[in-house]
């Protein structure tokens, strides 16, 4: 893919100079929908324009015009056309062409997944361009892009749909590359204008041929004309061959044939041309058409056995007929249904042996990867061991901008080797790691079953049931990863790092599962061995292992020694900032912090890993930061945020196509959404979260769990205790600890309001344990007494539980410790000192926007004679400025002063994923489209520009 000016390329053939110039003819209704897209983008906002349509029907002819009328409307245009030879690129052509245009040159991720970093530094200068001007993004032959730049097509028009950006895209309507389908589908969902290019009737056919000729085609010509099917390129060709060979002869104003018939020259096929050419044009153009659209002189000359100083008639002759141009430093075909009439005119021998040759050339003199592979793939085999390496090659460079154009290159190539060939296993199992990290689950699995029973070595299965494991943990199905990891450490003859990292999985799966007794079994001296490797990331991940194993046995003062120290080792060894969640340490310490009285910390470590994971371009551990800010809001009490963290961790997850989104990240929203008084939205973020979740025992459980019931104890469903039993009936504090510590007296609660005390009793028997194991922390002492004070309706017990909590900057926890000593003193005779209790509570609801617990709690004030004012529910409908919350207004002055969001994000010091989740909730409170809106209504509003912090 390069670069190209359309202004230049009038009809579709790069360097046609001949028909620079020419009237755009007979799409008027398509220059209209152009002309409202460029306005609405002049307006602020975004658009996304597809033209579809076959070879030669006028699609680049029209983005040229849609390009000169952007210019002359003082747009940024960035125009980028595709090869054949892309679609096996690794990298994004639009990347490189912002890029070389601006001067910019934002550092690659160094990380294997380079999704974020792709996605993130694109947005970035568009951004920037777009607040100078509006920019026009043009692709041309989009259906032979590379997976990268139909990556960021398919992503970023509903990400930047809110800044004026206008996306225009040009594909074949013919093309069968899935990939491409995908892009039509996920833009027809963001609303982009659709325009098929048919064939011009055959009035516009004639005023093309009068253009060319400079004279009105006569009767004859004009029936001639028919035979090209309203196709505008082939009638220039149809035209231009009774030219070049003088059999129109022009009077008064007329062009007429001299004879009947079509000459020789255009019988069928563009490709009859050749007949009139000298050998050497005919070989080169032959040789050329193998090559691709563009070709490189000196290959073709190789290919062809001469020197390139022999082949400069051949070049004259075909650039004089038209057939070939030589605009920039390769020589290209005018137009590509004439490169693929050439080709097709070769025998399938012909071609396929030709083809080879071409990857084998190209190997030789280092081209890049991708154009050996697409050569390679052609020929169909067989394929050598240089022709292996060089796809390897090929497959691991498109792995990290995009894994599933990677699987898919790797899965073709494989299909050219024998059985039995060593290289095509690896290739397999490279296949099924990279669709493991895209939605293509299943396609990864199904890959893993049926390669397994084809009579691996023990080396091969191995590594093929590990990638399998991690697949499936990933995906949140802890057991069967359990199965692939038994059953590959029961194989004969593994490595030691092999076997070691077997069991590193293992361990974690039992992690994941509760089971930590079998987690502890199965390090025996594996951690011992970690702490002698030489390898940072080994000795860190043993680090958090054992502190996971200790946390969730209820040692918190040691599992938080170390979880700091592996943090701290982090930030001196890079090399163990590429761990999977959750052994990222600083991950971990927020889960761990989020349990003590540090609290406030874990805002801080998360912000920072968040940010350092955004600048590294770590795409797959987004989510889960995310998620964890989430939590950890929530425990704050903070239920706009949470929320808005939730939903940034499922649109990153959506955006990069991560296996599946964190079911923790749904459940906090129907946790949420529960507490806002949103009970059907409760139940659609539910529905989602066990749709994701796997079993009940697996690692999301618990928060999973949490929600149901909740849902369940909102709906008035009973039975809520029996679905508490699987996740927090055990006296061991494991289970107990997945969740913070303010939703354990909900638990009790819950439980107790459906009669069923033995979880309530299981609960209250973990707390005794932690408590035992560690008296120093205020919030298990706090909890402690709630769930005392709840199951033995013990006033002061409660009354303690409210004292502990006002350190510890959980208000919701608070105001239910409120609510529970409210309720116990309003059933005694004196019911006025729950008055003060019930206030408080309703007050720190209102300030968490918790608005079904602030509601309850108002009811019970009216039975005690006590009139409050109504309840402001949360509403996602258009309701002004005021509606917005606090993290939300914190945004409004800055964009007022022009900072695109990732400005905003630095001065903030947050994620930018976090801002563009704030920006579609104040576009949506406000019934806005974009900033342009926002920025207006802003200042008629008086929204002070230098307010932000």
């Amino acid at each position: 893919m390069s670069s190209t000016d359309p202004a230049d390329d009038q009809d579709g053939g790069r360097g046609n100079q001949a028909m620079t110039g020419l009237c755009l003819r007979g799409r008027d209704r398509e220059i209209v929908v152009v002309r409202e897209a460029l306005d609405a983008v002049r307006g602020g906002r975004g658009a996304c324009v597809v033209v579809e349509g076959a070879s030669g029907v006028g699609k680049s002819r029209l983005l040229a015009e849609l390009d000169g009328m952007a210019r002359r409307l003082g747009f940024d245009v960035v125009s980028v056309r595709a090869d054949e030879l892309d679609q096996y690129a690794a990298g994004a052509a639009l990347q490189s062409a912002l890029q070389s245009s601006d001067g910019s040159n934002r550092a690659a991720a160094a990380t294997d997944d380079q999704r974020l970093w792709l996605l993130d530094s694109i947005t970035d200068a568009l951004e920037d361009r777009a607040q100078r001007a509006p920019v026009a993004v043009v692709v041309d032959d989009a259906q032979w892009a590379d997976p990268a730049t139909l990556f960021v097509l398919r992503t970023l028009p509903g990400r930047l749909a809110a800044s004026p950006v206008l996306w225009v895209l040009a594909v074949r309507s013919d093309t069968e590359r899935p990939t491409v389908a995908r892009v039509r589908e996920d833009l027809e969902r963001l609303g982009a204008r659709w325009l098929t290019l048919g064939p011009l009737p055959q009035q516009e056919l004639q005023y093309i041929a009068a253009d060319v000729l400079g004279a009105s085609p006569s009767p004859g010509l004009a029936r001639l004309l028919r035979s090209v099917a309203g196709n505008p390129f082939l009638a220039i060709e149809l035209v231009r061959a009774f030219a070049d060979t003088d059999a129109v002869k022009m009077e008064a104003g007329e062009a007429s044939l001299l004879h009947d018939g079509i000459p020789r020259s255009f019988r069928r096929s563009i490709a009859g041309r050749l007949d009139r050419l000298p050998e050497d044009a005919v070989r080169l153009l032959q040789i050329g058409s193998v090559l691709g659209r563009e070709f490189d002189l000196g290959t073709a000359a190789r290919m062809l056995g001469r020197h390139v100083g022999s082949l400069l008639s051949g070049v004259e002759a075909a650039l004089n007929a038209g057939l070939l141009s030589a605009d920039g430093p390769r020589l290209a075909f005018r137009h590509d249904l004439i490169r693929q009439a050439v080709h097709e005119n070769l025998p399938l021998a012909v071609r396929t042996a030709l083809h080879r040759e071409a990857a084998d050339s190209l190997r030789v003199v280092g081209a890049r990867s991708a154009e050996v592979a697409w050569h390679v793939v052609m020929s169909g085999g067989p394929v050598d061991d240089d022709a292996v390496t060089a796809l390897t090659t090929a497959v691991r460079e498109l792995s990290s901008s995009a894994p599933d154009a990677a699987a898919d290159l790797a899965q073709r190539v494989a299909g050219l080797l024998p059985p039995q060939d060593r290289h095509r296993i690896s290739l397999l199992i490279d296949a099924a790691e990279y669709l493991g990290r895209t939605r293509r689950v299943h396609e990864a699995l199904d890959l893993v079953d049926a390669t397994l029973p084809e009579g691996l070595e023990p080396l091969q299965e191995a590594y093929l049931r590990l990638v399998a494991a991690e697949i499936h943990q990933a995906a949140g199905d802890d057991a069967a990863a359990m199965t692939h990891l038994q059953q590959a450490l029961e194989l004969s003859a593994l490595p030691p790092d092999l076997r070691v990292r077997l069991l590193k999985t293992k361990a974690t799966g039992h992690v994941y599962l509760g089971d930590i007794t079998a987690a502890e079994q199965t390090d025996t001296g594996l951690v011992e061995a970690a702490y002698q490797s030489h390898d940072p990331a080994v000795v860190v991940s043993a680090m958090v292992f054992q502190s996971q194993t200790f946390f969730y046995r209820g040692h918190l003062t040691r599992a938080l020694e170390l979880a700091e120290e592996a943090t701290r080792r982090v930030g001196t060894q890079s090399g163990a900032l590429y761990l999977r969640p959750p052994r990222i340490p600083a991950l971990w310490l927020a889960t761990v912090l989020t349990t003590t009285d540090r609290l406030a910390d874990t805002e801080r470590i998360l912000r920072e890993g968040q940010r350092e994971a955004e600048a590294l371009g770590l795409g797959w551990s987004l989510p889960h930061w995310h998620a964890a800010r989430a939590c950890a809001l929530l425990e704050q009490g903070a239920l706009d945020d949470a929320a808005v963290e939730a939903e940034a961790s499922l649109m990153v997850a959506d955006e990069l196509e991560i296996t599946l989104p964190n079911p923790q990240a749904r459940s906090v929203l129907a946790l949420v959404e529960i507490r806002r008084g949103d009970l059907a939205k409760a139940r659609d973020h539910l529905r989602a979260a066990e749709t994701g979740s796997g079993t009940k025992t697996q690692r999301y459980g618990p928060w999973v769990a949490l929600a149901r019931v909740g849902l369940a104890d909102a709906e008035g469903e009973g039975g809520e205790a029996a679905a508490l039993t699987g996740s927090f009936a055990s006296r061991e504090p494991t289970r107990l600890l997945a969740v913070p510590p303010s939703h354990w007296p909900g638990i009790v609660r819950i439980a107790l309001g459906d009669e069923d005390p033995s979880v309530a009793q299981a609960v209250s028997g973990a707390l005794r344990s932690l408590t035992a194991q560690d008296e120093s922390r205020q919030i298990i002492g706090a909890v402690r007494a709630h769930v005392d004070g709840l199951l033995d309706r013990d006033p002061r017990a409660l009354l303690s539980a409210i004292t502990g909590y006002r350190s510890t900057g959980r208000p919701l926890a608070l105001a239910a410790a409120c609510e529970d000593l409210g309720e116990l003193m309003a059933a005694s005779a004196d019911t006025t000192p729950a008055i003060p209790y019930f206030e408080e509570a309703g007050q720190l609801a209102s300030a968490a926007g918790a608005g079904r617990d602030q509601e309850r709690i108002r009811r019970r004030l009216r039975r005690l004679g006590v009139r409050t004012a109504p309840v402001r529910h949360h509403m996602a409908s258009p309701q002004g400025l005021g509606s917005l919350t606090e993290s939300e207004q914190k945004l409004i002055p800055l964009v007022v002063q022009g900072l695109t969001n990732r400005a905003i994000a630095d001065r903030l010091y947050v994620s930018v994923h976090t801002v563009n989740t704030h920006m579609k909730h104040i576009f949506t409170k406000l019934g806005i489209n974009s900033r342009v809106e926002l920025t207006r209504l802003a200042i008629e509003r008086g929204t002070s520009a230098d307010g932000a912090d």
